[in-house]
């Protein structure tokens, strides 16, 4: 590689680590931790319902796959909200299992596993989520570290794809009443945009892997880690760490109240689980 492609493929990549990963943290941060956690529950439960369709455009399947930044299938669902998949709870780690916090969701290497919804890659298991589409939202996830590291990758990314869907911010971000009131005049002064142009969202490309720093039945600490720049020929990715909450029979994202970066960049994967 001449000198001259280096320092562009360099940018790109990092490119991708500013959206994927620390996007992750100004939009999420700037957005959700700005204004905070709360009270607001979801309806869904995790029952391994068979999955449907949103109700607002009753489509099913797939167009034809394209590929992401990095050369990687993602799935275009007929369905702009995304496609769940069939839900196999059987496949579902157990907490007796060695690999109960180390397991990846079943499917996401199979076709379907990673689609695009709304410009950002998101993942859909067979095993542990999400299981159904409720008001456009993805919901079902399994009461599973696996569920919980799902849940973290879709509430995020779609947020960042869409910072102004409140039904997204009310229903699975745990959100206080003072911080709504915040939000939605945020909205009001249309400061908050609908949707994100694809120069953002094309850097919304599947995190390669998942750790599960802290698990306990109410609540999961969760990392994602989104591949990054090339530096010194060693590869580094921007690792971001997310609060999940289980509230009302779903995963919930409950943003850090920590004014200290969430963000940082590591150098291996060892001891991540690759989806």
């Amino acid at each position: 590689m001449s000198e001259k492609e280096s320092p562009e493929r360099d940018r790109v990549s990092f490119g991708v680590i500013a959206s994927a990963a620390l996007v992750a943290v100004i939009i999420v941060a700037g957005l959700v931790v700005y204004f905070g956690h709360g009270s607001s529950k979801p309806s869904a439960k995790d029952d391994g319902t068979a999955p449907v369709t949103s109700s607002e455009t009753g489509v099913t399947g797939f167009a034809s796959p394209e590929v992401d930044l990095f050369g990687r299938r993602v799935d275009i669902p007929n369905n702009t909200d995304g496609q769940p998949l069939p839900q196999d709870p059987s496949k579902q780690r157990k907490t007796t299992d060695t690999d109960w916090l180390t397991a990846a969701p079943q499917g996401l290497a199979d076709p379907h596993g990673w689609q695009r919804v709304y410009g950002a890659s998101v993942p859909f298991s067979t095993s542990d989520g999400p299981a159904r589409l409720e008001n456009g939202l993805a919901v079902g996830y399994s009461h599973t570290p696996q569920g919980a590291a799902l849940a973290s990758a879709q509430i995020t990314y779609r947020l960042n794809a869409r910072p102004a869907d409140r039904e997204l911010y009310v229903r699975q971000v745990r959100v206080p009443a003072e911080q709504l009131t915040a939000y939605d005049q945020a909205l009001a002064d249309q400061r908050l945009p609908k949707q994100q142009p694809e120069k953002v969202t094309r850097y919304l490309v599947a995190p390669d892997a998942f750790q599960i720093e802290n698990y306990a039945d109410d609540m999961a600490i969760v990392r994602l880690a989104a591949r990054g720049p090339v530096v010194d020929n060693r590869q580094l990715w921007a690792a971001v760490r997310l609060i999940m909450v289980w509230d009302a029979g779903d995963w919930r994202l409950k943003p850090s109240s920590s004014k200290t970066a969430q963000t940082e960049y590591v150098d291996s994967l060892a001891g991540w689980t690759r989806w």
